[in-house]
């Protein structure tokens, strides 16, 4: 899968990610960690990658949208800020993420569970 990891989240989440296989950059390796979330977000469409972020403004442009794509993945209501233990979780799950990244989706990982919307919402 490839993944665009936002300046929300740690450098050490997309080192992970590429780690297990992954293609994944963090906004900062591109020298582009002060741009608005309008860009970032354009940035993922057009290389389409998957956005990975703890910023809910991303679910709040795809809702305003309308597209299927980018599909977005956020942290929220995380209390363990560690990009280590954030990774670990998000490749746990990744496997069964899979279909519905690859079509489309909003992924909500909260500390007690993970909510799955497809996109468009």
């Amino acid at each position: 899968m490839r993944f665009l990891v936002d300046n929300a989240l740690s450098p050490v989440v997309a080192e992970m990610l590429v780690a297990a296989g992954h293609d994944a950059i963090h906004l900062r390796s591109l020298g582009k960690q002060d741009e608005s979330d309008d860009v970032v977000f354009e940035l993922a469409c057009r290389e389409d990658r998957i956005l990975l972020s703890a910023d809910t403004d991303f679910g709040t442009l795809l809702a305003m949208r309308a597209q299927s794509k980018p599909s977005v993945i956020l942290f929220r209501h995380c209390d363990e800020r560690d990009p280590r233990k954030q990774g670990d979780l998000l490749l746990r799950h990744l496997d069964q993420l899979g279909d519905d990244l690859g079509s489309g989706a909003l992924v909500v990982i909260e500390p007690l569970r993970i909510r799955v919307r497809v996109l468009p919402l």
